[in-house]
C-alpha cells in the first residue's frame, strides 16, 4: 500500500509534469514513436473496456502508456502485468471476475505493446527502461488502498525489480510462471534457446506465439486480438527486442541490478503466492522453487501447480487463476478491512 509520503510525492511529480508542459495523453507521439490507430481495436469482441492513458518519461520527451482501469476507484486494487506476445487483452477473462468480486482492476500495457506508444528502434529499449516506465506508472496511479500485484512471465521479470526497489507499492504478490533472470547459470541454456528461436523468426507473430504456448488453443478472433496492436513488423521492435535485453549471462547489462534486486527480495515478507503450470514445477528457469526459497512472504501460502496449463497460463487457466487469487487475498487481509486501510 502506498504511504502518504509516496502519494504526496506522486502528486507533486504530476503537478510538476503539467508545469513543464510535457506531452498530454492525447498529444501526438514524438518523433521516432509509433502509435497504433484506435480503429485497430474496434472489432475486438469481449473486451469492452475504456482505454486510459498517462505519460512516462523518455530522454526525448514523454511516451503515452495505456492501461485498463475497471471497478470502484476506492476498492482494493488488483494490478496485473502481461507477458511477451500479450497486452492487457491477456486478462480479458480475469478482469470481470475480479470486478464482480468488488475489486478495482488495473492492467497496463508495457511501452512497445498493446495500445501504448512504440519506439521504432529496438536498440532504444533496455531492461532498465521498462523498469523505469513501470515504476513511473505505479507512482502516478497513486494507489491509496490495498494493492495485489499479479505478475506473469515478463510481468514478474520487470515487476519484481519494482518490488525490490519499492516494496511499499504492494501489499501482496501473485507470481505465475515467472521469476527474476539475473545472468546466473540457472536457466541460462533455456533462455539461450529461447533467444535463438526468437531471432530465427523472420516475423514475430504475437497471437500465434501465444497460441503455440497454450494447451487450450485460441480462436482465430483471439489470435487476431493479440495481433491488433501491430500494423506490421515495424511496430514490433519491443517484442523483438525482449530476448536481447533479458540478462541470461553474467556480463549482460541488466544482470547486476537484477542480482541486487534478488538479494532485496530476501527481505520481502508480505504475502506472496506462486501459481505455476505443473510442467515447470522443477524447472530452475520457469519453476516456483527458487522464488519460494528466496522470498520470506511465500512461507505458509497455498501455492499451486496447475495441470491443464502450458506456458501462457493466463490463457489456459484464467478462471482458476482468478479464483485462487481472490482466495489468497481474502486469506491474507486483516479481518474487518474494507479498503486495505
Amino acid at each position: 500500500m502506498m504511504s502518504d509520503g509516496r502519494w504526496l510525492l506522486g502528486a507533486a511529480l504530476a503537478a510538476l509534469t503539467g508545469l513543464l508542459g510535457c506531452a498530454a495523453p492525447g498529444a501526438e507521439p514524438m518523433d521516432g514513436v509509433l502509435r497504433t490507430p484506435d480503429q485497430r481495436f474496434a472489432a475486438i469482441a469481449d473486451f469492452p473496456y475504456t482505454p486510459n492513458y498517462l505519460t512516462v518519461p523518455h530522454e526525448n520527451g514523454r511516451l503515452r502508456m495505456h492501461y485498463i482501469d475497471e471497478g470502484p476507484r476506492d476498492a482494493p486494487v488488483i494490478l496485473a502485468f502481461h507477458s511477451q506476445g500479450q497486452w492487457a487483452y491477456a486478462y480479458r477473462d480475469m478482469i470481470p471476475i475480479f470486478v464482480d468480486a468488488g475489486y478495482r482492476v488495473v492492467v497496463p500495457d508495457f511501452i512497445g505493446f498493446g495500445r501504448s506508444d512504440k519506439l521504432a528502434r529496438g536498440e532504444d529499449y533496455e531492461f532498465d527502461d521498462h523498469v523505469t516506465w513501470l515504476t513511473s506508472f505505479i507512482e502516478q496511479m497513486q494507489f491509496d488502498t490495498d494493492v495485489t500485484a499479479f505478475m506473469f512471465d515478463w510481468g514478474g521479470y520487470l515487476g519484481l525489480r519494482v518490488v525490490a526497489d519499492h516494496p511499499d507499492f504492494f501489499d501482496r504478490l501473485v507470481l505465475a510462471n515467472t521469476g527474476l533472470p539475473r545472468g546466473t547459470s540457472s536457466g541460462t541454456q533455456f533462455f539461450k534457446r529461447w533467444r535463438a528461436g526468437m531471432l530465427a523468426r523472420p516475423e514475430v507473430p504475437q497471437g500465434q506465439m501465444v497460441n503455440e504456448g497454450v494447451m487450450n488453443k485460441l480462436t482465430e478472433a483471439e489470435i487476431a486480438a493479440y495481433d491488433a496492436p501491430y500494423l506490421d513488423e515495424s511496430y514490433k521492435a519491443a517484442p523483438r527486442r525482449f530476448p536481447m535485453i533479458i540478462p541470461i549471462e553474467d556480463g549482460d547489462k541488466a544482470a547486476p541490478a537484477n542480482k541486487a534486486a534478488w538479494d532485496k527480495l530476501a527481505e520481502f515478507d508480505k504475502p506472496v503466492l506462486t501459481i505455476f503450470s505443473r510442467m515447470f514445477a522443477t524447472s530452475d528457469s520457469l519453476g516456483p522453487i527458487p522464488l519460494i526459497e528466496q522470498i520470506p512472504g511465500t512461507a505458509g501460502q497455498d501455492h499451486a501447480l496447475i495441470d491443464r496449463a502450458s506456458f501462457y497460463i493466463v490463457d489456459d487457466a484464467s478462471q482458476e487463476l482468478a479464483e485462487r487469487t481472490l482466495a489468497f487475498i481474502a486469506a491474507t487481509r486483516e479481518p474487518g478491512t474494507v479498503s486495505g486501510e
